[in-house]
C-alpha cells in the first residue's frame, strides 16, 4: 500500500483543529476528512469519524495496525509543514465543516 497524493486543507480561527486532509491511497482509493489537530504532545492525526447517538465518536476509516498509522501521521504531517511553509493558492477553510465532494 502506498499513499499516492496528500492534501492539506488549513483551518482557521480554531484552537486545536489546524487543518484537514484527503489522502489518496495506490492512485484508487481517497478517504477525506482526515484532521489535523494540536493534542497536548504535539500535532497527531485523527481518522474521518461520525457522531453516534449516544454522543461518542465512531472512526468511519481507520488503519488496522500502528506501521500503517505512523506511515499516514508521517505523510499527512510532512504535507502539512510544507503548506505551512508554502501555501497554496487553495483558499483557507474558516469554517470547521469537512469538504463535501
Amino acid at each position: 500500500m502506498e499513499i499516492t497524493e496528500v492534501r492539506v486543507f488549513p483551518v482557521t480561527n480554531e484552537e486545536r483543529l489546524k487543518a484537514y486532509a484527503t489522502i489518496t491511497i495506490d492512485n484508487a482509493f481517497l478517504i477525506r476528512d482526515l484532521r489535523i489537530i494540536n493534542g497536548n504532545t504535539g500535532l497527531f492525526v485523527a481518522m474521518p469519524s461520525r457522531k453516534m447517538k449516544d454522543g461518542t465518536f465512531k472512526d468511519i476509516a481507520h488503519p488496522l495496525n500502528s506501521e500503517t498509522r505512523q506511515m499516514i501521521e508521517s505523510k499527512v504531517l510532512a504535507e502539512y509543514e510544507r503548506e505551512l511553509a508554502n501555501p497554496t493558492k487553495r483558499p483557507e477553510r474558516a469554517d470547521a465543516q469537512p469538504e463535501n465532494s
